[in-house]
């Protein structure tokens, strides 16, 4: 069992009165106003409040890019290309960009800006043995699919039963045919000997960064919470570092905000094995507060925020086993 220490601040009236007047525990609110600063805090509190814009991303397994956006431009969706590769914003939609054909034949997945990253971060090759750690529902699975070319293998990890229908039936509509299931929890997966050139493990998580979708985490995650996940998060990352080749790649993801499910887990990692974080391309730097102590190579980790990046509160991490 891992022993995690979770971070706290004394209350203010600041803090109460922003967690009074927009239905929060003041838990969340005081250490946000510590990590992030009270303008940030506000800002991000706020940019919950309003509401995320709605992303699609790309499948070119089965279409060209360029013709589904005339596509769906016919249709009557105003969509803008974002700064992240194969992500599109819907800026005004006639009817639910969930249920055109277009979608029902695979062309594109549902999916928010910033869980379009980690994939992307990933980088993976055809021909290579690629893992998704925690795969269900299938949006971060089907793209390392397509990036592969539907090449090489994408081994699917998925613990929980109910959540693999969901997986198979993403996987079919888009067409990923490299693609393979297994019901197993992931701290289990290196007693099956398989080395992969890449993992990717998005964790399981508070959920800190998609309070706009549910609101009810604003105030029933707690310390518990917190120390649960960053206990299970230590353990899976531990797992997915150990799964790897020589030389291989690791991008660890959540979306949440908290440190102790972000770069304490990493932190945790650089302490327990060889390795080694590397640049990403999108987002801002991870935390470096002073009271946190983290090693100067914790800066090449990567956050993104509502109000910065109208996205999830994310975080993405990309790890080179030396």
């Amino acid at each position: 069992m891992v022993i995690n220490m979770i971070y706290d601040f004394p209350s203010t009236e600041l803090s109460r009165r922003i967690a009074k007047k927009y239905g929060y525990d003041e838990f969340i609110i005081r250490r946000w106003i510590n990590f992030f600063g009270i303008r940030d805090t506000l800002e991000i509190v706020k940019a919950f409040e309003r509401g995320i814009p709605k992303y699609i991303r790309v499948n070119t397994i089965k279409i060209d890019e360029k013709k589904l956006v005339e596509k769906l431009r016919r249709r009557g969706f105003v969509i803008e290309k974002t700064e992240v590769p194969y992500c599109y914003e819907i800026v005004e939609e006639p009817y639910s960009v969930g249920a055109t054909p277009e979608f029902l034949m695979g062309y594109y997945y549902v999916m928010d800006k910033s869980s379009c990253i980690p994939p992307l971060a990933l980088n993976p090759k055809p021909n290579e043995i690629v893992v998704d750690l925690a795969s269900s529902p299938g949006g971060k699975t089907t793209f390392i699919s397509m990036l592969m070319k539907n090449r090489g293998v994408v081994l699917a990890i998925e613990p929980q039963k109910e959540r693999i229908q969901p997986l198979i039936d993403n996987i079919h509509r888009m067409g990923a045919i490299n693609v393979v299931i297994l019901n197993i929890d992931g701290r289990y997966f290196p007693k099956l000997g398989i080395k992969a050139d890449k993992v990717l493990l998005d964790a399981p998580c508070s959920g800190e960064g998609i309070i706009y979708k549910d609101p009810s985490r604003k105030t029933d995650r707690g310390a518990k919470d917190i120390e649960f996940c960053s206990n299970l998060q230590k353990q899976l990352i531990l797992s997915a570092f150990d799964s790897l080749k020589s030389g291989g790649i690791l991008v660890y993801s959540t979306c949440s905000l908290t440190p102790e499910e972000n770069e304490l887990v990493i932190e945790y990692l650089l302490e327990r094995r060889e390795c080694e974080l590397l640049e990403i391309e999108w987002g801002d730097k991870a935390l470096t507060l002073p009271e946190l102590k983290f090693k100067d190579e914790i800066k090449k980790a990567r956050r993104f925020y509502p109000h910065k990046h109208r996205c999830a509160g994310f975080f993405v991490a990309k790890i080179r086993k030396v």
